[in-house]
């Protein structure tokens, strides 16, 4: 655990200390014939109903249980704030997930707007604020357009195939902060393990009367102090002038301590999740304005030819795919506890890491992975059909989620697109083609050092890692087809029961590393109901025996360097994970463990 942790603090890698959680209970009325406003009901709201935000509406928890299609829907609270402290702070309210269009009213007064389901965004409010009680108001407006990021929401009015009951209106929490006129906006951490250093780009906020004095005194005054420390022990502060928006430093994390602190620097991996604790504080003539608080890790991820490495080392990953449902409240975790107690049970289950599927999980998740060293796959939630539409809102809201989450060691690859949904003519169609590059380059131009997957499962463009999925349930044929097959499958040949190829057209393999990234998708017998992958079977027996074949024989494929199976969890009508929806266990988690550990092959070194 780090220092700056605060138990249910939304975003618990930039902490600040004076906040208040907004989630509760709520207003809440449905606009099914979107007059609200022109009604205007953020002066005069008309809802009688209550919701226990952050649960939507869909869902058991939130106390309304509506799975119908709702397009508009109204929310509104009243709020109480110091007004002392907005003397010197700005109230900044923060939504960490909305879907998908969100407008907000302070006072009658609108605030701003903002599109997208799976990205934090915020208000700063100061301005609309009066002394004694305020009132807020927030409409969403929601849609089954398949050219928005969706993820695993259906977009007709029942469950099909893997898509479940849609997520609309608030789903994650609301909070506000009141953080200094003057004050650290956000800053941007990079590991450099070469150097022994951590990189630095830091943006200032500045009021607009103090930007008033000139460019030659506006900041006059101030500096930034950045303070390293590890387990308690100190290890660097760098203070440094503020001259603009933008501050770029380097501070030497190694150190030589003996009798307080081993020399040379602490790296993250699965093994040892080595943290460093940080804060920035930014001074006015040598007087604290604002103090956040953070940690970071030292850790390198990139690609050696056809390995992913770690630290210098190959990393094998075991990972297992996330979708990140509960049973009553849906996309939303029940409580903190509940994401503490999924990532125990997948390392229980001998797991390294997890792909987040098609979904950006509450921040806390990642944080909690970053203390256990569990590695993490980021992956963006698909739309469903192409256009220049579709492509301009998902490239949005994309590069915010990877902002967002830069920081986080624990992430060691991005995934921005996943089998092809939302670009449905990837294979042949030049356009889509050329989408998936600029993503990947975008996503570049932020991260230039960890990997990222462009069409994870198939048909991929410019991807740094080959992935496959592949559902086949018996052990023996799966070795057979990637060994017998690899140079078939690596030139592009069709692999694939559903006639998909490792390539789109114009596309081939240089050398990357090649993992197994959807497989397994074991499920009982229960009487037809729910579905899983392949054939389901009668009992643990036959479950365990068919996990070790499938499992073992990914293992025993040379140039394969890692896989992912599915999934963790049931979710709704796909019975396939291996805990059920009240996170039981279906099979002995020690078991599939020993499985999962067990060296095989050309990975015994690396296990």
């Amino acid at each position: 655990m780090t220092r700056c942790y605060r138990k249910d603090y939304p975003r618990p890698q930039f902490v600040r200390n004076s906040w208040e959680n907004l989630n509760g209970i709520w207003e809440f009325g449905f606009d099914d014939e979107n007059a609200g406003e022109r009604e205007r009901w953020y002066e005069d709201f008309p809802g009688k109903m209550k919701i226990q935000v952050p649960f939507t509406c869909e869902t058991k928890a939130s106390g309304i249980q509506d799975e119908r299609g709702h397009n508009h829907i109204w929310y509104r609270r009243k709020i109480q704030v110091d007004t002392e402290l907005l003397e010197r702070n700005d109230y900044i309210l923060h939504f960490e997930g909305c879907d998908f269009l969100t407008k907000l009213w302070v006072n009658g007064q609108y605030a701003g707007g903002h599109r997208g389901g799976y990205a934090r965004f915020s208000f700063v409010i100061t301005d609309l604020l009066r002394e004694g009680e305020n009132e807020l108001t927030v409409k969403v407006e929601d849609s089954c357009d398949m050219h928005d990021p969706r993820g695993k929401q259906r977009w007709i009015n029942e469950n099909f195939g893997c898509w479940y009951v849609q997520t609309t209106g608030i789903w994650k929490t609301v909070w506000a902060e009141y953080a200094p006129k003057i004050r650290v906006a956000d800053v941007k951490m990079t590991p450099d393990l070469e150097a022994q250093a951590l990189k630095l780009e830091m943006n200032v906020l500045m009021p607009e009367d103090r930007m008033e004095r000139g460019e030659d005194e506006e900041w006059e005054g101030l500096t930034a102090e950045i303070t390293v420390s590890f387990g308690g022990v100190f290890v660097k502060r760098v203070t440094t002038a503020v001259t603009s928006r933008h501050l770029q430093t380097q501070i030497d994390i190694f150190t030589q301590k003996p009798g307080d602190f081993e020399w040379g620097i602490k790296t993250w991996s699965p093994q040892e999740p080595n943290l460093y604790d940080i804060r920035f504080r930014i001074l006015e003539d040598g007087e604290t304005v604002d103090e956040v608080d953070s940690y970071f890790a030292m850790r390198q991820i990139r690609i050696d030819g056809p390995n992913v490495l770690l630290n210098g080392r190959p990393l094998y990953q075991r990972l297992i795919l996330d979708q990140g449902y509960w049973k009553d409240t849906g996309l939303t975790p029940p409580d903190e506890e509940a994401l503490i107690r999924d990532i125990d049970r997948i390392l229980a289950l001998g797991y390294n890491g997890v792909r987040k599927h098609q979904k950006t999980e509450d921040e806390r998740f990642l944080y909690w992975c970053d203390v256990k060293g569990v590695l993490v796959w980021s992956e963006m939630a698909s739309a469903y059909q192409y256009s220049d539409d579709a492509a301009e809102e998902f490239t949005r809201e994309w590069m915010e989620i990877v902002k967002q989450n830069y920081n986080h060691p624990s992430i060691i690859v991005w995934t921005p697109f996943n089998e092809s949904w939302g670009i449905g003519q990837v294979k042949t169609k030049a356009c889509q083609q050329h989408f998936t590059e600029a993503v990947y380059h975008l996503t570049k131009s932020v991260d230039e050092y960890r990997p990222v997957i462009v069409n994870d499962g198939w048909e991929h463009t410019v991807s740094d890692i080959i992935t496959l999925h592949d559902y086949e349930e018996s052990g023996e044929t799966l070795l057979r087809r990637y060994v017998e097959c690899r140079e078939d499958i690596l030139a592009g040949r069709v692999y694939h029961c559903s006639s998909k190829s490792a390539f789109a057209d114009g596309y081939g393999y240089r050398g990357q590393p090649v993992m197994i990234s959807e497989f397994g998708g074991i499920a009982f017998n229960n009487d037809d109901e729910g579905w899983g992958y392949g054939n389901k079977v009668e009992s643990e027996e036959d479950f365990i025996r068919r996990f070790d074949e499938i499992t073992t024989a990914v293992k025993r494929i040379p140039y394969v360097c890692g896989y992912c199976y599915t999934q963790v969890t049931d979710v709704q009508q796909e019975i396939n994970g291996l805990m059920d929806e009240e996170r039981n266990f279906k099979v002995d988690p020690d078991v599939i463990r020993e499985i999962n550990e067990r060296e095989v092959g050309y990975w015994r070194s690396y296990m």
